[in-house]
């Protein structure tokens, strides 16, 4: 199979889908990679690794499309590439789909076969291809309103560690998956105090077990979300739902209740965000305040770090790549339940329930294409 790599082109997205070294994995399966020049380079990886790893350096994004039958990206399809997808061509990539119809409307007219990494799911429900960048973003999340909270940024002035004498600063972080669980090691590992809200008693033993003594984790509930949010100095919004659309849990209102200068990071918002007033901002232009609360909600969170991103994504993404590469996306998905969990949007049919729910459209199951 011919395997495109692209440029990410979303605003301030530094990460590529490939390493040279998944490069040459690909040309040892007996498949050729076509990466688009310089795709690599923000993340460190020049067009001289990817030649010497077997990989054909292309100048075009449109040459891309036109000679591959399965494109890769990192983020979503912007629309100036909407027109570049053809019939059957695989795109392989983080899809997000609940969050925008438009997009969930081309990939349709297309009628390209697109496999999210986001909705690739295991037996025991883990998302393998969202874990990486969510430990990323979750180690982030605490980074970014660590910063936020300081006066220069907006922030109330709090050191989530504090100092001998003050007391630290309190971090709430809602979903205990794996965005929460990183966030939450970070935090604690500052000296702050955490609580981690799920709503699965089985997933709270296991932080109560695994997590240090500064660690709190609560059934999560509208009633406690409200009582902690009002002496918070950062929130971390970490929900998940696989495909769908992020509930609202931090209302327009809970914020007037807030303390001015606390912090909100919304590691959902490439879901359409779990807080009301959170919108998607970028790394040049991060944060936004509304009634004295400093929102964090950039969209590509892990794009800042893109070294560490793109390994590990590649770590992640390369033996799914391999298996519909080597198979056909059709036998793929017969053989492997996880790459068949992964179809959205096949033919010009959504094959994901969430998506059809979140627009009202009509849902095909996959194995009916199959």
């Amino acid at each position: 199979m011919i395997v495109g790599i692209l440029k990410e082109i979303k605003a301030e997205e530094n990460r590529v889908s490939m390493t040279p070294a998944g490069v040459e994995v690909m040309k040892q399966k007996g498949h050729s990679v076509l990466i688009e020049k310089e795709a690599g380079s923000k993340s460190g990886f020049k067009d001289g690794d990817y030649l010497r790893a077997g990989a054909e350096i292309i100048s075009t994004p449109q040459e891309i499309y036109e000679r591959s039958e399965m494109v890769m990206h990192v983020k979503e399809p912007l629309e100036s590439e909407y027109n570049l997808l053809r019939e059957g061509q695989i795109l392989f990539t983080y899809l997000h789909l609940a969050a925008s119809k438009d997009l969930t409307k081309a990939l349709m007219e297309s009628r390209s076969v697109n496999i999210a990494y986001e909705t690739i799911q295991k037996d025991d429900d883990s998302l393998p291809l969202l874990t990486p960048m969510s430990e990323v973003a979750g180690r982030m999340a605490i980074q970014q309103g660590a910063k936020y909270l300081e006066m220069a940024q907006g922030g109330q002035g709090i050191l989530l560690g504090g100092v001998p004498g003050v007391d630290p600063g309190m971090v709430v972080i809602i979903g205990g998956g794996i965005v929460g669980i990183n966030a939450a090691k970070m935090a604690c590992g500052l000296g702050a105090k955490v609580y981690v809200l799920d709503m699965s008693l089985d997933r709270l033993r296991y932080l109560s077990d695994v997590m240090p003594s500064n660690c709190f984790p609560l059934m999560s509930s509208p009633a406690a979300i409200r009582d902690l949010a009002k002496r918070a100095d950062v929130i971390v919004g970490a929900v998940l739902i696989p495909g769908a659309k992020a509930p609202k849990l931090i209302t327009r209102d809970m914020l007037k209740t807030m303390k001015k200068g606390s912090v909100i990071v919304d590691v959902a918002i490439d879901q359409g965000g779990c807080f009301e007033t959170s919108k998607p901002t970028t790394h040049t232009d991060p944060i936004y305040i509304v009634d004295g609360i400093v929102h964090y909600c950039v969209a590509n969170m892990p794009g800042a770090v893109a070294k560490t991103s793109t390994i590990a994504l590649t770590n992640a993404t390369l033996p799914y790549a391999v298996e519909i590469a080597c198979k056909g996306w059709k036998e793929a998905m017969k053989e492997n339940a996880e790459i068949r969990l992964g179809a959205n949007v096949v033919h010009g049919k959504i094959t994901y329930r969430a998506v059809a729910d979140t627009f009202g459209f009509e849902y095909t199951q996959i194995d009916e294409m199959l």
